[in-house]
């Protein structure tokens, strides 16, 4: 057998059916429904306490703050009202010692610097007048605070829309005394020690600072239904309706939130969709990976879909095919396009041989190469992987296995996109449309709009197509839903998100 066919074998292990592509889809919406009733299942589907998305015909200038790992980031939005927005923003590196502070005060002492002094850069009309009439003993309403979305991008227990528990640190930070403490009311207190013209509105999870700043800056008059991230991880956030979201009325604390729309946003945590592996794909690979990481049987949905783990599963599917002793991948007996004299090598200290020594941006090197001979694929093989003097059969290999891992992503991505849709009912279909040929036109009202952010759908080749092929696919949606289905990148959910939700929290707007 020959090296090609070799490689399509392994190709085919990939494989995801129309079949598994629609049994994926019913056991995502079992468990959609299964966490909003109850907590602690697969998919935890949190309430976010935000219960409307923007039109982007809102007005305002809102702040954002960011703190998503080694760095602290400020913002201002000005919405301007026509679905556009300017931004100003300032980053700053947390020094090392506060990430490890005695006392959780310190960081977040530090954190409400970093404002006063954007404040002052950025807004120092405002903040001088605030201190003014604060000294001179006016009373300040409302319209005198900025209100501020706070992105923290670590494990929280959220009970309100600007409440929320520290379960744990991540990323470094080690402040014992933070654990259990809600992080609004410590950056609050902090704030308000400085005597800041601001108040912390909203705790932001960034996927649905994601459908947020899609919702805002989307084309026509639909609102976005979903928020979905597909980068170094995947998650995704949608609009449900409140009387679905049952385990509301279970919880023993919970904060207020405005019941007037009917909605509220959920976010799913989708990553660990299916942890019990009753749909999901297995492979040799995925397996190896899955026991071999510091989290086994956790996350198994992302591990299959983000570009955290796609290199991983093409190194383990590399290697598999190298130990296999009838294949001849890296062996000069593919080597019939080689220069005669010479001989491909692989490096003693090759990234082939280390756990995530394959990096995304490999798989979407090889993805989309088409120069002679595949001459990219094998630059690339070296210089990244110290394979020197591979073959064009070698690259040839290589690029059918990638493009079945990043297949297999993108259709498992439309199992979670489709999902969210049907769920929802968001489509509406007759049962004609969703047998239709997708010729019949798309009105502005029967559009599904939904908003993505992250490397793999913006930079992967031809993801959003695979994506779309998978839609196709399913049952409920067919041909004519998939038209139906506008996917915008949206950028920034951190931040323009973060604040369109502080906009939201507020529940006005503020000129």
């Amino acid at each position: 057998m020959g090296l090609m066919e070799d490689a399509r074998n392994v190709a085919r292990e990939f494989e995801l059916s129309s079949e598994d592509v629609n049994q994926g889809v019913k056991e995502f919406i079992r468990q959609m429904d299964e966490g909003l009733q109850e907590t602690g299942k697969s998919l935890s589907q949190i309430p976010t306490y935000v219960t409307a998305v923007p039109n982007g015909t809102e007005k305002g200038v809102y702040l954002a703050v960011d703190l998503g790992g080694t760095n602290f980031r400020v913002c201002s939005i000005k919405l301007h009202g026509d679905t556009t927005f300017s931004l100003t923003q300032s980053k700053v590196a947390i020094p090392r010692e506060l990430m490890v502070a005695k006392t959780s005060q310190e960081l977040f002492a530090f954190l409400a610097k970093q404002i006063e002094s954007f404040l002052q850069t950025h807004h120092n009309d405002h903040f001088e007048e605030h201190h003014q009439k604060r000294k001179a003993g006016e009373p300040l309403t409302d319209e005198h605070f900025f209100q501020l979305g706070f992105t923290f991008s670590f494990p929280v227990q959220q009970i309100g829309i600007n409440k929320g528990y520290l379960i744990r640190w991540t990323k470094g930070f080690d402040i014992a005394d933070a654990i259990g403490k809600d992080v609004c009311g410590l950056l609050q207190a902090e704030i308000d020690a400085l005597h800041l013209p601001v108040k912390v509105a909203a705790l932001v999870n960034d996927t649905v600072g994601t459908l947020m700043a899609r919702s805002y800056t989307s084309p026509g008059k639909t609102g976005t239904l979903l928020g979905a991230i597909f980068g170094t991880g995947t998650n995704g956030a949608y609009v449900e309706k409140l009387h679905k979201v049952t385990k509301l009325k279970k919880m023993e604390e919970q904060g207020g939130y405005d019941d007037s729309t009917g909605n509220m946003i959920i976010n799913t945590e989708w990553g660990s969709f299916d942890n019990q592996m009753s749909v999901l794909p297995n492979t040799p690979y995925d397996d190896a990976l899955d026991k071999e990481s510091n989290n086994p049987g956790i996350q198994m949905f992302e591990k299959r879909v983000s570009g955290m783990f796609l290199g991983e599963v093409l190194r383990r599917a590399i290697l598999g095919m190298m130990k296999d002793g009838r294949t001849e991948l890296f062996k000069d007996e593919s080597s019939g396009t080689k220069d005669s004299n010479s001989t491909c090598t692989i490096a003693d200290n090759s990234p082939l041989y280390e756990q995530w020594g394959i990096d995304t941006s490999f798989l979407s090197i090889a993805h989309e190469d088409q120069s002679p001979g595949y001459r990219i694929t094998r630059q690339a093989l070296s210089k990244n992987l110290g394979v020197d003097a591979a073959s064009a059969e070698d690259a040839e290999a290589i690029k059918i296995i990638v493009e079945a891992i990043g297949k297999r992503s993108a259709r498992l991505s439309a199992v979670a996109i489709g999902a969210v849709i049907i769920a929802t009912g968001n489509l509406r279909l007759t049962a004609g449309d969703a047998l239709g040929d997708g010729q019949k036109p798309v009105l502005e009202a029967e559009v599904v709009d939904i908003g993505v952010d992250g490397s793999l759908v913006e930079y992967y080749p031809g993801f959003e197509q695979y994506i779309r092929e998978g839609l196709r696919e399913i049952e409920e949606i067919g041909a004519q839903g998939e038209k139906r289905v506008r996917i915008g990148i949206a950028k920034d959910g951190s931040g323009v998100g973060a604040a369109l939700i502080a906009l939201v929290a507020g529940g006005r707007e503020k000129e």
